[in-house]
Order: structure tokens, then C-alpha cells, then sequence
């Protein structure tokens, strides 16, 4: 929030010639999108991907999680369903999927990838024409980078649809050994993968109970995805859809440059730092936070804070009872449900 809003973005678009300049006007290409620009901000250049039935000039921006996530990395069968809808963009965030740029621990901070959403903004205004209409989708460490972009400027969009996101990782730590305690429990009364479950109390007496580390957060956070698969097994989370995109589609070198690079410079500035929750009722456009019941990576928790903190006056809480952290691949239809009914609702 201390550097000022973008005033200068160069457009490189990656598509078909004649999609730059009939975008705005050929109905056949806009409802049937799959173009590629980069928005160049602020040493960085950073793909979207925009795919879909954007006839209304209405896009989806999609926040991956990580840092050091992949844009295309939500695509499956829910994200297929909204694209028949609308425009959805896949953004490869700073430091992410196939994004390039020379940027260190001095200059890249969520501040700064805040003010990129907004360039991306302004770059499909450009090619699409002003009447451009916006909502926001953020999963996992999206659901902070989304917080972070609507508090600069929340205006440009229709609504905020919150998917499993860390709006405090500053909390999750200790979120963690909390819900950890609670679901081990509850698993080992039921029967259910009790020599794991039991050897997770081994795991938290190995933390610090007290002081947040980066090892002792990395180490919580692989045993949560790790807990998600025995509570599939055990038949609590449905198996996940795969999606249409993998890591292998893209330049595996670039993509893991740029992962452990993301998160050798923000890790130490999100875990036990950075939170939301008390500007969260400075958020008023229409809000949507789908979780999954059995989330053991942002954990349930943080569901009803968001909900109870947002200051929307519209706003709606939906739990899918049979899904982990990704609910878009475990309960894909209904999830494609809420959206477009969110999305319908709010245009």
C-alpha cells in the first residue's frame, strides 16, 4: 500500500494477430476464448491465460495458491462448466508457473503482487474495451493475495469468491496444532487410520508449541495434504478429478526456478506476519467463501472468520462435506453450482 496504482503496463499478447484487434468485436472469438497475454509490471512479466464464453465481458480472475503456484492448475471439470458461463483468466502470479522477471527480497512483497491483479485489470480492459466487467477467485494463498488486491481496490469487481484461503497466515500455525489435536481425536475414536492418527501427536510434540519457525510450518503443512489423503482412504473426501493441466505441460525448470524462488522470499514475510482478518469488514462487495469440510491445509476455521469478518452485506458460507482443501476436484459439479449461481446473482 505504499506504492502508488499502476500508470504504465506494456501488453504482449501471445494470441492470434487478429484476436488483439477483433476481440471487442467478433462474437465467435469471445465466445470461444483460449488467448494468452502478459501483463508487464514492475520488472515482471506474468501470463494469463483466458479461456472461455466471455459474450457478456464478464471474467473470472482466478488467484492460484502457493506462493509458487500454477494459473492453469484449477482447470478441470467445475472450471469447464464456468468457461460455457464465462470468461475465466488463469494468472500465473509473480514468481509463478511460467511468469519471468528479475525481482529480489528488496522489491517483491504481497503489496506489490496486489498491484499486478490490478494491472491485469487494466490489460484485459484494453483488449476486451472498458466495459469489461470482473469477479475475483482466490484459493488457498489466494485467498490472502485476494484480500490484499480488493483492499487497493475493490471497485473494479462484482463480487469475491473466497475458495479455502489463508486470509491470516500469520494464524495457521497454531491453527494447525489446534485442529490437528481435534481431528486425530475424533479419527482415533472412530477407528479410522489409527497408526497415523496416533503418530500425529509425535509429530506436534516435535514443534514449537509456542514460537512460529518456517521448518516447523513446512513440516505441519506437508503432514495436513498428507492427513487429506488417509482421510480419503477412509472414504471421508471423495477422489480428486483430475485436472486438465500438470506440471509437466509447462517448462518444468522454469516452473521450479520460480517456485523456490517465490517462496525464498516471501515464506519468512507471510508465516507468523501477514494477516487481514481485522480489514476483512473493509471488504463490502457481494462474497462467497466455499470450503471443504475436511480441509486440513487452511482448516475449517478460517471458513467462519472470514464469513463473520467480511463486511458484505451479501455474502454466503457453503461447506462441502465430502472434500479436503480443493473442492473444485472433489464435489467439481456442485461447486460449479455455487459460482455460476454466485456469478448469475451478481453480474
Amino acid at each position: 500500500m505504499k506504492q502508488p496504482l499502476i500508470d504504465n503496463i506494456k501488453i504482449v499478447v501471445l494470441a492470434i494477430v487478429t484476436l488483439f484487434f477483433n476481440a471487442c468485436s467478433n462474437d465467435h472469438t469471445l465466445t470461444e476464448l483460449d488467448a494468452t497475454v502478459f501483463v508487464r509490471h514492475k520488472g515482471a512479466d506474468m501470463p494469463a491465460y483466458i479461456k472461455g464464453n466471455a459474450s457478456e465481458k464478464i471474467f473470472l480472475i482466478t488467484l492460484h495458491g502457493g506462493p509458487g503456484g500454477l494459473g492453469l492448475g484449477f482447470r478441470g471439470n467445475a472450471f469447464k462448466q464456468i468457461e460455457d458461463n464465462y470468461g475465466v483468466v488463469y494468472f500465473d502470479q509473480r514468481g509463478s508457473g511460467m511468469s519471468q522477471g528479475n525481482y529480489s527480497e528488496d522489491d517483491v512483497t504481497i503489496d506489490l503482487m496486489a498491484e499486478d491483479v490490478l494491472a491485469l485489470v487494466k490489460v484485459i480492459k484494453r483488449i476486451y474495451g472498458n466495459d469489461s466487467r470482473f469477479f475475483l477467485l482466490g484459493h488457498s494463498w489466494g485467498g490472502a493475495l485476494g484480500p490484499a488486491t480488493l483492499l487497493k481496490n475493490q471497485s473494479e469487481f462484482l463480487g469475491w469468491i473466497n475458495v479455502d484461503g489463508s486470509h491470516s497466515p500469520k494464524d495457521l500455525y497454531f491453527e494447525y496444532i489446534r485442529n490437528f489435536e481435534r481431528v486425530a481425536a475424533t479419527q482415533i475414536e472412530l477407528g479410522n487410520s489409527v497408526p497415523f492418527w496416533e503418530s500425529v501427536y509425535d509429530e506436534l510434540d516435535m514443534v514449537d508449541a509456542n514460537v512460529v519457525t518456517l521448518d516447523d510450518f513446512n513440516r505441519l503443512n506437508n503432514l495436513a495434504f498428507d492427513a487429506e489423503d488417509y482421510l480419503k482412504d477412509d472414504d471421508l473426501i471423495n477422489n480428486a478429478e483430475n485436472g486438465n493441466v500438470k506440471v509437466s505441460d509447462y517448462n518444468v525448470l522454469t516452473f521450479i526456478w520460480n517456485i523456490l524462488k517465490i517462496q525464498s522470499i516471501l515464506d519468512d514475510d507471510i508465516i507468523g506476519e501477514l494477516t487481514f482478518t481485522d480489514r476483512l469488514s473493509e471488504i463490502t462487495i457481494p462474497s462467497l467463501i466455499l470450503w471443504g469440510r475436511y480441509d486440513m491445509v487452511v482448516p475449517e476455521l478460517y471458513a467462519q472468520e472470514a464469513f463473520d469478518n467480511l463486511g458484505s452485506s451479501e455474502k454466503r458460507l457453503v461447506f462441502f462435506e465430502r472434500s479436503g482443501h480443493s473442492p473444485m476436484f472433489t464435489e467439481s459439479n456442485l461447486f460449479a453450482e455455487e459460482v455460476l449461481q454466485f456469478m448469475n446473482q451478481n453480474k
